[in-house]
């Protein structure tokens, strides 16, 4: 089969399309026939040789795929040749023809989502879950402020707040994106390219302030985020690419939260919680994911210049 290999960190062109030995699953696990893949910062971080958790060299990345089950292994009942599923947790590395998961860390996939929906179910989905309702603890009449709203991880965000009754604001860095956000149904939307943008911010709330900030961008956003944060407000961290200056003072005065997190941290029985509720709204239609750009396989380097690059309209996915 081919799959993408890293032999040594560094630019995305370390990526390589190679012919590597067929799958097998072991107990406990099935093999899926990757339909589609999805590409997620936190890959262009462990490629380059950048984040905390370094990946055994070589290795295939990406951890979210949507496919079919094409083998399983002993022990494994609730899975048949065939059954389209999705998952977050890849063992052997999603960007491939052929992915192993655990049988326990595949969901099923719902008749009216497409395969390249899938893929951009896995990490996004469940870290946006994780952030409103596992950090945030967020709740029906409550509001939130999306910061950096039109990527994966945004609009899985958007979708979630819609449909647990927030009242729901965002920002994009172009006009594009403001209206990509429309279309989601967002009333209100901003651009955080334009000097002054708080002022938009602020107003959404008639003054008072959002009770919830989803921060994709901490380095950049987090020392000015209190200025538009409600009284005993929640600020949670998803995505950060540097240091930031902040006034502690600015949380005190509010008498904030300030939550940071990773999706690596939860065990398997809570991301199994996670997928299963997730896997209710995708059910109901509440979840519809995006797609921005969709790459072939052999353009791995080129899928994670794109998912890195601001004005993404949804997820970037490659397709073997």
């Amino acid at each position: 089969m081919q799959a993408i290999r890293v032999h040594h960190t560094g630019e995305p062109d370390v990526m390589q399309l190679e012919e590597v030995a067929d799958l097998q699953p072991g107990p406990g696990q099935v093999l899926v026939k990757v339909e589609a893949a999805g590409v997620n910062p936190v890959e262009t971080y462990i490629r380059a040789g950048k984040y905390p958790q370094k990946a055994p060299l070589p290795y295939t990345p990406g951890s979210d795929a949507a496919g079919t089950i094409a083998a399983v292994g002993e022990g494994v009942g609730n899975w048949h040749i065939g059954d389209r599923v999705f998952t977050g947790r890849s063992q052997s590395g999603s960007y491939a023809e052929f992915t192993l998961c655990a049988a326990d860390m595949v969901f099923r996939l719902p008749d009216s989502l497409s395969f390249e929906q899938g893929a951009a179910i896995g990490l996004p989905y469940a870290t946006a879950h994780r952030a409103l309702f596992g950090k945030a603890g967020a709740k029906k009449g409550e509001s939130v402020f999306v910061h950096g709203a039109t990527g994966g991880v945004g609009v899985a965000a958007i979708q979630l707040a819609q449909a647990a009754g927030l009242t729901v604001g965002g920002s994009a860095g172009t006009s594009s994106g403001e209206r990509f956000l429309a279309s989601l149904g967002l009333k209100y939307t901003t651009n955080h390219n334009v000097d002054n943008y708080l002022s938009d911010v602020i107003g959404m709330t008639c003054g008072r302030g959002f009770d919830i900030i989803l921060e994709m961008l901490a380095n950049q956003n987090l020392g000015s985020d209190p200025e538009v944060l409600a009284p005993f407000g929640r600020i949670v961290i998803i995505g950060n690419r540097g240091t930031v200056e902040v006034n502690p003072r600015d949380w005190m005065s509010r008498d904030a939260t300030i939550y940071a997190m990773t999706l690596f941290n939860v065990p398997p029985a809570g991301i199994r919680e996670i997928y299963n509720s997730l896997g209710e709204g995708l059910e109901r239609g509440e979840l519809k994911p995006q797609i921005d750009k969709a790459f072939a396989l052999s353009e791995a380097p080129e899928a994670h210049e794109a998912v890195m690059a601001s004005g993404s309209h949804g997820k970037i996915i490659l397709k073997p």
